[in-house]
């Protein structure tokens, strides 16, 4: 089963997923930038219409507290849409995390994310389906994001959950697998993001072979690397037979991102990005897994205990 805003369904029913985004966003807390606000409710229904009538049909959405996270909002979207929408438990970063997290140690960011996985989160009756986005800051875990990290596979061994980290600019993604394979967090619960920004292929690899999955999830940021890139190093990873591991998104977070603002939207991945991948031979079977299989795999509930 896979939890969402509306309550859980089965796998079989996620459909073609867009694994890493948000919706309901605002970091100018940090950035100092109105373009980081997504605030716009009809905008946003506006935004999922074209990734529907793209064929997409679910979306996990990382914006956490601290990100501004609005799960209500999510849960009117969801309705209006047809959408599944998966929303997370969890803190972003340093400095991101919220002022009262600012000290806590990984027991008390565990004790945190298990009451709104068990309980709700504050008070709406909206569980939910993820720890993350919980991440890393450039080639350096902070002390507290080392905890975070802690905290979220603590959350994950004892719920079920996946946990979708954020590493910065693609680095440290070993590290974070070593941290939670260390605390016994299964292979199939973890989703180490943003692997696509990570121009050392190597590093990416050494991510890939201790079976976890990846986040292709940051696909049409060409100002950070170019999607020829991407498909370079992704065609490789399926040629080596990795491809049951990867999962594509666009990691939208600005509203220049929108269509509304001239920007690619929720579906760049399905218009621009999949048929490119096509063009180069990547079959019909690889391309179910990349958008609906393994995100159904990975975003189920695993039995604990």
């Amino acid at each position: 089963m896979i939890q969402t805003v509306l309550g859980k369904i089965e796998k079989e029913a996620f459909g073609i997923c867009a694994a890493h985004e948000h919706l309901s966003i605002d970091l100018s807390r940090i950035k100092g930038d109105p373009d980081t606000i997504l605030d716009d409710e009809e905008g946003m229904l506006s935004e999922l219409s074209f990734f529907y009538e793209a064929e997409g049909r679910s979306m996990v959405e990382l914006t956490n507290a601290g990100m501004g996270r609005d799960v209500n909002r999510l849960k009117r979207l969801s309705e209006k849409t047809g959408v599944h929408i998966v929303t997370c438990t969890g803190f972003y970063k340093d400095p991101f995390i919220p002022t009262f997290a600012a000290s806590w140690g990984r027991d008390e960011f565990a004790a945190h994310f298990l009451t709104e996985i068990k309980e709700g989160i504050e008070g709406t009756g909206v569980y939910p389906g993820v720890i993350g986005e919980v991440g890393t800051s450039i080639n350096e875990i902070k002390p507290l994001e080392k905890e975070l990290i802690l905290g979220a596979g603590h959350a994950a061994r004892e719920s079920g959950l996946p946990v979708s980290t954020h590493t910065s600019l693609g680095t440290l993604g070993s590290k974070q697998v070593e941290m939670l394979f260390g605390l016994g967090v299964a292979k199939e619960q973890i989703v180490i993001g943003h692997q696509d920004l990570n121009p050392n292929k190597e590093e990416v690899l050494d991510v890939l072979q201790s079976g976890v999955y990846i986040g292709f999830d940051t696909i049409g940021k060409n100002n950070y690397r170019a999607d020829e890139e991407r498909i370079a190093f992704l065609l490789d990873f399926i040629a080596r037979g990795f491809h049951k591991q990867v999962l594509l998104s666009a990691d939208l977070t600005r509203k220049s991102h929108w269509h509304k603002h001239g920007g690619p939207g929720y579906d760049l991945v399905l218009k621009e990005f999949i048929p490119e991948l096509r063009k180069r031979g990547v079959t019909e079977e690889i391309i179910k897994d990349l958008l609906i299989y393994n995100p159904a795999n990975a975003f189920a509930i695993k039995e604990v205990g």
